[in-house]
């Protein structure tokens, strides 16, 4: 990836999937629907949010904001996207995917990146998750990438391949190794079960530790074109849902206090952290 990077090699956390997804939904694409997040353990809590993610298709960003009159990539707008807010913080978005195609060793079979986010509003976003879906030059899902960043601003991102022998939903499977919620230890086993980005997608996440589940959230939106006219209605419906989601975190946050939920004490971590199943790689990145 781009200059000013360090790179050190240990063990990678044990990941594993199965399934495939098939696609041949246009790239770009605007999902409104409902975020829902269940506790489970050790106190029972749970929330729901209207929320929408958009869908990039990462080789042409460029070109969607020159098509676009409210979205623009890496300056101010209504709606943008700043490429240092995802990846390793200061590579261009489409170089820094093609280096993790080809760490991961589907160069040759990855040939473009679509990217579920929040894009920022008014110069503001919070993605406590991003979801990246490798696809190869049938449409079908080879490869995800999904970019967890916790409030402190540290990310951490697990590569995981797709198999190819079936169509359908993605399921697939992940050590974590991360502190996301001061109510949650570093350690633990993601799930991930998702759909292909067509008419509808379903983005599902669940956690579980030693003890059993933890808790559990997905998105289910439903998609409209990637228009000037979606985003103003976008704004309309939500607000200005990129605070709402940061506020909700906190607010949340302090209601699980409330039950009685203590919080996991912190530890250091670097700053950017990717997991490579198939290579082993861990890569610590630090910031230039």
């Amino acid at each position: 990836m781009g200059g000013g990077q360090r790179v050190r090699a240990s063990g990678a956390a044990h990941c594993g999937q199965t399934g495939s997804g098939g696609m041949s939904q246009p790239a770009e694409g605007i999902y409104f629907g409902d975020v829902v997040h269940s506790r489970v353990r050790p106190v029972r809590h749970k929330l729901r949010y209207s929320v929408f993610s958009v869908m990039f298709d990462c080789s042409t960003l460029d070109a969607l904001g020159r098509r676009l009159r409210f979205f623009s990539r890496n300056r101010f707008n209504l709606f943008s996207l700043y490429d240092r807010d995802h990846g390793d913080g200061f590579s261009a978005l489409p170089d820094y995917l093609e280096e993790i195609a080809l760490k991961a060793g589907y160069a040759g079979t990855v040939e473009r990146f679509l990217m579920l986010c929040y894009p920022r509003i008014l110069g503001y976003a919070f993605n406590p998750l991003t979801v990246y879906y490798g696809v190869d030059g049938e449409g079908r899902v080879r490869l995800m990438v999904y970019e967890v960043n916790n409030t402190f601003g540290e990310r951490q991102t697990y590569v995981l391949p797709v198999a190819a022998e079936s169509d359908g939903p993605i399921a697939q499977s992940c050590s974590k190794r991360f502190y996301v919620s001061p109510f949650n230890g570093p350690k633990g086993t993601y799930s991930f079960h998702l759909t292909p980005p067509l008419e509808e997608l379903t983005v599902g996440v669940a956690l579980r530790d030693d003890d059993g589940p933890v808790l559990r959230a997905h998105f289910h939106g439903e998609r409209k074109d990637l228009t000037d006219a979606a985003l103003i209605r976008a704004v309309v419906k939500t607000g200005w849902m990129t605070v709402k989601v940061t506020a909700g975190i906190h607010y949340e946050a302090m209601k699980l206090w409330l039950k009685g939920l203590r919080l996991k004490p912190r530890s250091a971590a670097p700053e950017r952290s990717i997991d490579f199943p198939d290579t082993r790689d861990d890569i610590a990145v630090s910031e230039r």
